[in-house]
């Protein structure tokens, strides 16, 4: 359960080509279209707040997604049947947007669309997300760590909602740590020991992937890093751990 596309790959691409290539069935809940997002520069920056962008957005996840394995009809949207609560009419919740705090570290954009995700009841998403699980009956949900791996508030809610919708469903839940560039983890708990993965065997899986995502970021020429729209460079992750909550 991811809040934006492209975080599916940057989070967890390794981990879903790997659970794809053992045939596990994956299914990937998306809250928002990025609507908030820069655009990399370059022939597609003129979608840049515009409803067009939003459209390029659903057509790189569907590409992304393709390319690591999960199928068509395991790819929903938050908000949009069956990730949608009973009696309630489809919505499609915003990306809430965000600020740097400090490098690394996002916290709340001064501007808040009314739409947005953060503006909605936890209660109202996490419905949504019950509903979806009902639907699907998983083994397993994963997502987030709470503090949203780096602090996005739209992660940080989608963790919020993810963990108590499996609670509710009682499904088990696992929250995503990864190493960052200084080999910290993400792990903002610091309690529960994570199962560690390396899938490095996956790389060209990911990086694939991640070329869907050209409004977002770049593949760097001599592989095995990206760009992200506002310049900032980081390897492409291949190591996850998982740890169950």
């Amino acid at each position: 359960m991811h809040a934006h596309p492209d975080d599916e790959t940057i989070a967890t691409g390794a981990l879903i080509a790997e659970m794809a290539a053992r045939g596990i069935r994956v299914s990937l809940l998306t809250a928002t279209r990025g609507e908030q997002g820069e655009v990399v520069r370059g022939p597609l920056s003129v979608l840049e707040g515009t409803d067009a962008l939003t459209r390029e957005r659903e057509r790189e996840l569907a590409c992304a997604a393709a390319a690591l394995g999960i199928g068509f009809a395991d790819r929903f949207w938050l908000g949009t049947p069956p990730a949608r609560a009973a009696g309630l009419a489809p919505r499609a919740y915003r990306d809430s947007g965000m600020t740097w705090i400090r490098p690394g570290l996002a916290g709340p954009a001064d501007d808040i669309d009314g739409d947005a995700l953060v503006r909605a009841p936890l209660a109202e998403v996490t419905a949504d997300v019950a509903a979806l699980i009902g639907q699907l009956r998983p083994a397993l949900v994963i997502s987030y760590d709470n503090g949203g791996g780096y602090g996005h508030p739209d992660h940080v809610r989608m963790h919020e909602a993810a963990l108590a919708g499996s609670r509710a469903a009682g499904v088990a839940f696992a929250e995503v740590v990864q190493v960052g560039v200084d080999g910290a983890t993400s792990d903002a708990r610091g309690a529960g020991a994570a199962e560690w993965f390396d899938l490095s065997a996956h790389l060209a899986t990911v990086t694939a992937a991640l070329r869907c995502h050209a409004s977002q970021l770049t593949v760097d020429e001599g592989g095995g890093h990206i760009v992200h729209s506002g310049g900032q460079r980081e390897p492409i992750i291949t190591a996850s751990g998982l740890r169950l909550l």
